[in-house]
Order: C-alpha cells, then sequence, then structure tokens
C-alpha cells in the first residue's frame, strides 16, 4: 500500500478530467434533456484545435507562450462544431420523437470521427502534443507531471466559474427556467434557443479545455480519443447526478478515483487476479456505472432537473 497516495492522485487527476467532459453532457440534458453523444468528439475537435494551432506558431515557440493562443483556438472550434450541431442537426428534431435526437447524435459522432480522420494528415496514428519538458513534480508520497497542474487549476476553476455563472447571473438564471419549463420560459421573455445555444457552447468550451489537459497529461491526441473518454465522461454525469455541475465533477472524480485503484489492487484480490492491471480499466468504469444504475439512478447527488418526457 506504499504506493496509495501515488494512486489517488493518479485518480483525482484523472477524475478531475473525466468531469470537465460531463459538466458539457450535464448541461445539455439540464436544458434539453438530450444526451449529446457527439459530445466526445467535440473534445476530440479541441484537442486537435489546440495542436493545430501549436504547429502554426513559429518553431520552437515555448509551450508556455503558445497555451494561451492553444487554448483559445481549442474553444473557438469545439464551439463552433458544438453551436453548428445545436443548429443544424438537433433543433430541427427538437419537436420529433426523441429517439431521433439520439441516433442524430450518434451520427454525427462518427462523421465528426471521420471528418478529422480525412482532413488531418496522419490522423490515423496518434499525433504528438506538446508536453511541459523537466522533472516531475514531488510531493513527498506522490508526484505529478508538469502538465497535470493545468488540470488542476482548470477543473476546479471552471466548474466554480460556471456554478457561480448559473446561480448569479441573468443568463444563468434564464438557464435555470429554461430546464424547469421551456414553454413557460418563452412566456416570461427568455429567448430559450438562446439558451440552448448558451448551453451547447458551454459544454463544447468545457470539452476543449480538457482536450488541453488530455494532451499534455498524455502528449499525443488522434481522432478516436473522443469516444472512450465520452462514455466514460457520461457515465460520470450519471454517477453524480446528470443535470447537476457539481454532480458532473463529483461523478468524475469517484469514477477516476475507482478506474485507478481497481487497476493498481483488484489484481491483489483473491479470485480477480486476472481482472487487474491495465487492460481492464475500462471495464470497471461500467461495472460501476452499471450498479448505480440498479442501486442509485438518480446519482449521488440526485437529479435536480424533472423529466420533460
Amino acid at each position: 500500500m506504499n504506493d496509495l497516495p501515488q494512486q489517488l492522485a493518479n485518480g483525482l487527476l484523472l477524475g478531475a478530467l473525466y468531469g470537465l467532459i460531463a459538466i458539457g453532457y450535464t448541461m445539455v440534458y439540464g436544458i434539453v434533456q438530450l444526451i449529446n453523444f457527439a459530445h466526445g468528439e467535440i473534445f476530440m475537435i479541441g484537442g486537435f484545435g489546440a495542436l493545430t494551432a501549436f504547429l502554426w506558431l513559429p518553431e520552437g515557440t515555448s509551450l508556455a507562450l503558445a497555451l494561451p493562443l492553444m487554448i483559445l483556438f481549442a474553444v473557438v472550434c469545439s464551439v463552433l462544431v458544438g453551436v453548428g450541431a445545436e443548429r443544424f442537426a438537433y433543433r430541427p428534431l427538437r419537436g420529433g420523437p426523441r429517439l431521433a435526437p439520439l441516433i442524430t447524435a450518434i451520427g454525427l459522432s462518427i462523421a465528426l470521427q471521420q471528418a478529422i480522420w480525412a482532413w488531418y494528415p496522419d490522423a490515423t496514428k496518434s499525433r504528438t502534443f506538446p508536453e511541459f519538458t523537466g522533472p516531475r513534480l514531488d510531493f513527498g508520497a506522490f508526484s505529478i507531471e508538469r502538465g497535470d497542474l493545468f488540470l488542476l487549476i482548470a477543473a476546479p476553476v471552471c466548474m466554480i466559474a460556471l456554478g457561480l455563472f448559473v446561480s448569479k447571473t441573468r443568463s444563468g438564471r434564464a438557464m435555470q427556467a429554461t430546464s424547469q419549463d421551456p414553454d413557460t420560459a418563452k412566456l416570461m421573455g427568455i429567448n430559450t434557443d438562446r439558451i440552448i445555444v448558451m448551453a451547447f457552447a458551454i459544454g463544447a468550451a468545457f470539452a476543449a479545455i480538457a482536450a488541453i489537459a488530455h494532451g499534455l497529461r498524455y502528449g499525443e491526441v488522434n481522432f478516436k480519443m473522443g469516444f472512450i473518454a465520452g462514455l466514460k465522461a457520461f457515465t460520470a454525469a450519471v454517477l453524480g447526478g446528470i443535470g447537476n455541475i457539481y454532480g458532473a465533477m463529483i461523478g468524475g472524480v469517484v469514477l477516476g478515483l475507482a478506474e485507478s485503484m481497481a487497476t493498481a489492487y483488484i489484481e491483489n484480490v483473491p479470485g480477480f487476479a486476472s481482472f487487474g492491471g491495465g487492460a481492464w480499466k475500462d471495464v470497471w468504469a461500467f461495472v460501476l456505472l452499471i450498479l448505480v444504475l440498479l442501486l442509485r439512478p438518480q446519482g449521488l447527488l440526485g437529479e435536480r432537473v424533472a423529466d420533460r418526457a
């Protein structure tokens, strides 16, 4: 158990990454009751947008200087795709059967993957993402990579900023009204279409920031990276209570810790020796999802939005 603090740190970082992506799921679901399964690909596009911005800069540019431009370009790319998806793929189906936008989201996910595969040179291979150089940062019982500092700062700042925006601002209160009753919100003079676009844009921006954190953490991006990351983020959103901003981050942290601990220690449990290691890390995440759906389907913090089915 000597490496327990290190595994806890690994799980916390992984969970913060899942939580950032999960907030996009929970924002959209909270407003329009839609599971946007293309959100993982919006995350992926943010990663390629950041990489493109870095490659456009003069060779030898410091990553610290390039990072603000990478964040800006990644957010712009992801937000444009997210808002475009809402306007042209989801809005025409808003009054239709509930299954139609779900199928559309899956089709859009595949289309976005193939678009990056066809447009970006050598997209079939993992592309190297710039990383901060230097030794790991040692905190005594555990250590982290220098690039992980971005995630440690970005995740809580984004979550708290969004929570304050939703609870304290006029637009945030309009979001709450739209999530509770869109028809009444319209009668009160709220432009619900604008609120829905805002929800998609915020979720896409958070996905772009998560993609940069992923690239800095793992040193690569690829056109398939949004699939598993998106499914795990959806698991985190359900675990925390989909429709709940803070629940999405808490669900991500719980999922990350569970995945890290299971990967490190499950093989030491009698009878589970063959189920340990990194090869099973994705399995345990979805085992946790099944348990949550069976035991507490509303999630850890409950579901704040009413079902408008």
